[in-house]
């Protein structure tokens, strides 16, 4: 469990500006689809095996990583390295391709550098789903101090800002706009850019009258 976790407390060192903070997880439920057409099929779905084959050509070495269509279950191979020297491969990293290390497919599952070197594309659908865990938190209270809320990726799926905001708070589009026009909230980035990192923004609220939000979990 994260320490994170006591939503509505005062902050450790949060001085007088920031009194509050609340955490704000962007749970992993999956690994993005490999979206490449079949060459038996119709399909464009695929999915890591979760194994590597290497090859070894004298002091050369091709390295792949093995993906199975959804639909037809036809394995094909997306290139890691190839025409590698032996010596230009750091030996650890060797052994976990040869190795089938689990944490090295997650890895390059989710790279969009290889993704984009061998021309495919990642559906990150249903991969997510933004866990808050906090308890009734008014907008509008009578103790109006700043409330920082921390954003953790536990992948680095590609989300909205606006859509965090819309899903946490449970706000409209339009109320999510004008919270940020206003000032009220207080980003690091364009309310339409694409987050996959971990960042903090900061809510100031307004003197109490009846809006409250709860708790909220939203899938991709």
């Amino acid at each position: 469990m994260n320490n994170f976790r006591n939503i509505g407390v005062p902050a450790e060192g949060g001085g007088p500006d920031i009194g509050w903070k609340a955490l704000w997880v962007i749970r992993e439920l999956g690994l993005p689809a490999i979206v490449k057409a079949c060459v038996s099929c119709q399909s464009t779905r695929h999915h890591p095996t979760g194994k590597f084959r290497v090859n070894a050509h004298g002091k050369l070495l091709d390295v792949w990583m093995l993906i199975c269509c959804k639909l037809c279950g036809r394995t094909s191979k997306i290139s890691i390295h190839e025409r590698i020297c032996v010596r230009a491969l750091d030996s650890e990293r060797l052994l976990m391709f040869e190795d089938n290390d689990p944490a090295l497919v997650r890895e390059l599952a989710m790279d969009r550098t290889l993704a984009r070197n061998a021309a495919y594309q990642l559906d990150w659908s249903g991969t997510w789903e933004l866990e808050t865990d906090m308890p009734f938190y008014e907008l509008e209270r009578e103790d109006p101090a700043p409330f920082k809320v921390i954003i953790r990726f536990e992948l680095p799926v590609p989300i909205r800002v606006e859509k965090l905001l819309t899903t946490g708070f449970g706000l409209s589009r339009s109320a999510a706009r004008g919270m940020v026009g206003s000032g009220r909230i207080r980003l690091p980035m364009a309310l339409d850019a694409k987050a996959r990192e971990d960042f903090t923004f900061v809510i100031t609220a307004q003197p109490r009258r009846t809006a409250r939000f709860g708790p909220a979990r939203a899938f991709s």
